[in-house]
């Protein structure tokens, strides 16, 4: 949640960022490229994430009721992310572009997990692996315009911007491997069923991520399969590295996603252990995730705009965006160097604990008798 913000604070305050993509290489340096890579790790660990909390709410509710959670919550999400996250990024009341992001990529998932969890975990796992391993196969297949079919295609497997007359659609998050994902997580999560002693966890986490590592590294280097950008020699061995590691988020690669996943299970085995000082803070905002992440986008953007102003730039240069912020012509010679972007981003996450800890307590003191807390 945390390293999320750094993310969308770049989007909106560093200056080259209306100008390339931080991952061309042709253009971009070591800090602004792993400024953007460490990002690379924070929407497919939410998605399979996801599916372990699926779990583990329906070995204790029961399938029936985690059925109906899920699909509520998708419907749920996909609502959200319509008219309130877009309205967040844009400032646009008039809703001149509806942006189809992450959130609306989990209510997507939460819908498909609501029925595929009546089948055996077997074959949810089956179709998970099928998904994630065997869309990159799709890589080739491309429609073309503004049609229905175009729209259904990205919608599944490539991302694309729409122009409807006045209104935008920006499809950034094609759905078919997140929902392998969180198809994933679902069988995952029977690792930590409390039968599951702490040390066998850790060992099984250990091996599946030391593997996903290495399998990474095999498909990588062999560069045969698994993304649609291959990785080549550039003019020194960092940015060799650099092409190494860039792969493909949109959709996740299958090599994007072994490159976040492998690292995320090493993490997850290793930082099982009671909490201390600093942990006890950092838990605070991944207890409230929708109200950490409603609240941070407003208050970036806020800041942006006051940011344009502070530099010389006209107010409504934030306001009434039509595309995603970075794709705005109009935004292009505004900006910040990366250094004013950390400084931001840390603000930013302090700013926001005081809030996120309050909402923290009174989540828990009122979710059961406050249901809709749950949703928050």
């Amino acid at each position: 949640m945390i390293i999320m913000a750094l993310d969308h604070v770049r989007d909106y305050f560093h200056g080259s960022a209306y100008l390339y993509d931080p991952t061309d290489l042709s253009h971009s340096s070591p800090a602004i490229f792993f400024t953007r890579w460490i990002t690379h790790f924070c929407a497919p660990i939410f998605m399979l994430l996801a599916g372990v909390s699926a779990c583990l709410y329906g070995a204790k509710k029961g399938r029936k009721e985690l059925s109906f959670f899920l699909f509520t919550r998708g419907i749920w999400l996909i609502l959200l992310e319509l008219f309130i996250v877009t309205l967040e990024w844009t400032f646009n009341p008039h809703y001149a572009a509806f942006i189809l992001q992450v959130i609306w990529a989990f209510g997507i998932s939460m819908l498909v997990l609501s029925v595929l969890i009546h089948l055996p975990r077997s074959v949810i796992g089956l179709i998970g692996i099928l998904l994630i391993a065997g869309h990159n196969l799709l890589d080739t297949v491309h429609v073309a315009g503004n049609t229905f079919p175009a729209f259904g295609w990205a919608f599944l497997h490539e991302q694309h911007f729409f122009s409807f007359g006045p209104l935008n659609v920006m499809v950034g998050y094609p759905i078919l491997p997140w929902i392998g994902l969180i198809c994933l997580g679902y069988c995952l999560g029977k690792v930590y069923a409390p039968e599951v002693e702490p040390l066998q966890r850790r060992r099984t986490l250990l091996t599946l991520g030391a593997g996903i590592i290495v399998l990474f590294f095999l498909l990588r280097f062999s560069n045969l399969y698994g993304d649609p950008v291959r990785w080549s020699t550039q003019k020194n061995g960092l940015f060799t590295f650099m092409s190494f590691l860039n792969t493909t988020k949109y959709p996740p690669s299958l090599l994007y996603v072994l490159m976040t996943m492998g690292p995320a299970l090493v993490f997850l085995a290793l930082m099982e252990k009671p909490l201390n000082a600093v942990t006890e803070k950092v838990v605070v905002f991944g207890r409230v995730p929708m109200f950490y992440y409603l609240v941070h986008i407003f208050f970036i953007h806020l800041l942006a705009m006051l940011a344009a102003v502070l530099s010389g730039h006209p107010w409504w240069v934030m306001v009434n965006l039509t595309t995603w912020v970075t794709a705005n012509a109009q935004l292009k010679g505004y900006g910040f160097n990366l250094v004013t972007v950390y400084v931001v981003w840390i603000g930013v996450v302090i700013a926001l604990y005081p809030l996120c800890r309050w909402f923290d307590s009174y989540k828990r003191a009122h979710q059961a008798e406050k249901k809709w807390l749950s949703y928050f």
